[in-house]
């Protein structure tokens, strides 16, 4: 097995898209969820109440989290790279 270089273990790359993927997953399921229950007759008065209230609106906060976490997952890799390719050229 040929060796492929050093290995750096970046903590916060691996932190931000575990977090990113969560919470495009919860979301996409509240979203499905949203979607059967109104299909399967769940009223409007139902939604706004109880645990509806948080599956219906966890897509609208969770998305756009999401997509902060993503900015700031390019950002944190971009970093690295450049700290990176300014060692090596060294």
């Amino acid at each position: 097995m040929s060796d492929s270089g050093p290995i750096t273990d970046n903590r916060a790359e691996r932190v931000l898209a575990y977090m990113f993927a969560a919470v495009v997953g919860l979301s996409i399921v509240c979203f499905f969820a949203v979607m059967i229950g109104t299909f399967s007759g769940v009223t409007r008065e139902d939604m706004g109440s109880g645990i509806w209230a948080v599956v219906t609106m966890l897509p609208w906060f969770g998305l756009p989290i999401a997509f902060l976490i993503l900015i700031a997952l390019l950002i944190v890799n971009g970093v690295r790279r450049g700290r990176a390719a300014r060692a090596g050229s060294s």
